[in-house]
Order: C-alpha cells, then structure tokens, then sequence
C-alpha cells in the first residue's frame, strides 16, 4: 500500500508557487520551511512549540541517528516520530553531508562511503542501500536519495564526476527503497555544482529514474548568496514542474525570499535554532546579537507579536549572557517563529499576486537598504 502523496500548486506569482502537499501525517503548506531536528530534537524546543511556530514538518538526519541511538533501537521504540513525540511529517536527510563535513579518514567508492564515527572514531559503510534501510527504519516520511556532494570551487572533473556518481547512487537508492516496500515518499537530488550543463544532466537522470519529490543540492556551502541565486536562476525550472522543489540546507531570511522567487518550495536549516542559542535574534530589521551592551536596559520586546513578547530585550539579555538555558529556549522559539510568519507572508504574497513588492520592502528593510534587482523573479 503506497502512501497518500499529493502535490497540488494552488498559485503562481512569476516563477513561485504556494500550494499544499499532502502526505499521510498531515498537510504541508508551501513555500515550507523545516526546522532541523537532526538528532531526534530541535535544540531547546519542545515539539508542541515548534508546532505552534507553524511548522507542519520538521528535519531528522540518517548519519547522526544511524550512529546515536541507532536506527534499529529507533524502530524497536516505535519510529522517530513515537520516539520524539513529533506526531507530523519528518523529513530524514540521507547522511551525505555530514559524511563528507564531520568525518575523519571517509573513503569514497562506488560502493559506498566508508567513514569514522566523530564520536567514538568506529568505522561504517554508508551506501545509498543502507541509506533507504536507515530511514525506513526512523520511519521517515521523506526519504533523501543518497548522493556525494563536493564544493563548488572543487575542479570541474570532480564535480562531473561526482555528480555522475550521485546518479547512480540515485538509481541504486530509488531501487533499494522500492525494495522495502516503503510507505513514503522519495526526493532524489540534482547536484552539478554552479554549470547550468551538469544541473540539466542531473536533473534529466533523476527525471527518467522518477521520485516524488526533487531537491537542488550541493549549494550554501560556501559560494556566497550571489553565486547561488545565479544557480537558482536555471536549476528549479530544470526540475518537474508538478513536483515539490527543495533547496538543502538554505538559509538567511532574504536567502529565502529570494529562493522562494525562484521557485523553490521547501527549505532547511539550522540558522534560527543555532543562532538562537548563541544569542542571535532575528527581526524584521536584521539579525540582532542581544548580548550587546546596548539592550541590557532595553525594554522592548524582540517584536510584539512574538511568543516571547512577554520578555524584554533586557531579560533576554540577561539571560544569554548569564548563560541560562532559558535563553537559548526562548530566543530559539522566536526565531523559529520569525521563520514560519516569513514564510506565511511568502505564501500570502505569492496568493495575492504581490510577491515582487513583499520581497523588495522585506529586504530593503531587513538590510537597511536597497535590496538588489537579483532577489526579484
């Protein structure tokens, strides 16, 4: 028995979209963005508020949960979403990344990635059949093909040839899923660096293998807002247009604003919940570091239709830099808040044929400038 998996695009606004996806959990509404749960937790949130900030699903990650309890202690509990007590969608990233950023001595083959634990230095193999295994396992809802990623600015060779591979592995993944008679969905990921020509390779082998989803790989990982935008100007239009478009690991609020413009429908990252604990804060007029001096006697809140409003920016003040873990909580749970009303007002502007005018004023006051022409679509 296959899973309800239904994408519907209910507007279109130049080349972005809002619209519902709809899976067996719950309905997604899109542009989305997921909080990043990697280890079975978004950091400091219980999973109550991180529903109430408006998150209809949130991020897991194979690498951390296959090694920290373990993919077979999460299924003999129940799944991650029993485990967790997350009772909407989870989407689980296939491990490639932190392979490749996290571990010490990796060896890359076709067969798979060989690698150190960063915990305890033990050795696995993480192929794209082990991938599927480890994510059926957690009970994932959106499972992520397996891929290798490499830098941008690695030579032109290497990013062929990984994209290449990730193909493969695409296929290999697509077949080892479909051999676990898994009940959910499956995203294959376009990689090929910044060259238009190796995305359009990508894209077409994912299109001929067939998954439910695509993502757009292989970007914020260095090359700078402008670089990336200049991807997104060809790699979603690339994709099946009747299929949700997810760009990995993005980003900045105005990175947002300006993917959503370029067709993008679903993001991740781990900016609001890390930047949370470290005392950063965002608003509508630009990220704020609240351990400065100038907001120990302020007595304002961060924004008054915030959750937290209740508290000044001189309690949170207080208490970031007195090292409370209220702190990191409650300024958490205002930048994930902060995300989910972006991303609402995105899709509110997108309805209402008004999204080149909602992304101009939010950067132009969000940077203290003039936003530039390249966030428009």
């Amino acid at each position: 028995m296959v899973a309800p998996f239904d994408f519907a695009i209910s507007a279109t606004d130049g080349r972005a979209r809002t619209g519902t996806l709809r899976m067996a959990r719950g309905e997604i509404a899109t542009p989305a963005f997921m909080p990043v749960g990697t280890a079975g937790t978004v950091k400091a949130m219980k999973p109550a508020d991180v529903r109430a900030s408006g998150a209809d699903i949130i991020l897991g990650n194979t690498y951390h949960l296959m090694l920290r309890p373990g993919a077979e202690r999460v299924a003999r509990l129940g799944g991650l979403h029993e485990f967790m007590g997350w009772s909407g969608p989870i989407l689980t990233d296939s491990g490639g990344y932190q392979v490749m950023s996290l571990s010490e001595l990796t060896k890359v083959n076709e067969e798979g990635v060989a690698f150190a634990s960063h915990l305890d230095g033990s050795r696995h193999l993480l192929s794209p059949e082990r991938s599927m295994e480890v994510q059926t396992l957690l009970g994932s809802d959106i499972v992520m093909a397996f891929d290798q990623l490499v830098k941008t600015t690695d030579p032109i060779d290497a990013q062929r040839a990984a994209m290449e591979r990730s193909m493969r592995w695409a296929r290999r993944s697509r077949d080892a899923f479909d051999a676990l008679s898994n009940v959910s969905a499956l995203f294959g990921i376009q990689q090929g660096g910044l060259d238009e020509g190796m995305r359009a390779a990508s894209a077409e082998a994912l299109s001929q293998i067939g998954f439910d989803g695509y993502a757009v790989g292989g970007l914020a990982v260095g090359e700078g807002q402008e670089a990336m935008f200049a991807c997104l100007d060809f790699a979603p239009a690339q994709l099946p247009e009747d299929r949700p478009r997810y760009l990995m690991g993005v980003g900045k609020p105005d990175d947002v604003v300006g993917a959503v413009a370029r067709g993008i429908d679903m993001f991740d990252c781990v900016l609001p919940t890390r930047s949370g604990r470290t005392g950063q804060a965002f608003t509508r007029d630009g990220p704020i570091n609240i351990r400065n001096a100038r907001f120990a006697e302020d007595p304002e809140p961060l924004d008054p239709d915030s959750p937290v409003a209740r508290w000044s920016k001189a309690y949170l003040h207080h208490l970031v830099r007195s090292g409370e873990i209220l702190g990191a909580m409650l300024m958490t749970e205002h930048n994930l808040w902060f995300y989910q009303r972006l991303m609402r007002e995105l899709r509110e502007a997108i309805a209402g044929q008004r999204l080149a005018a909602y992304a101009a004023a939010f950067v132009t006051r969000y940077r203290g400038q003039a936003g530039p022409d390249r966030l428009k679509s």
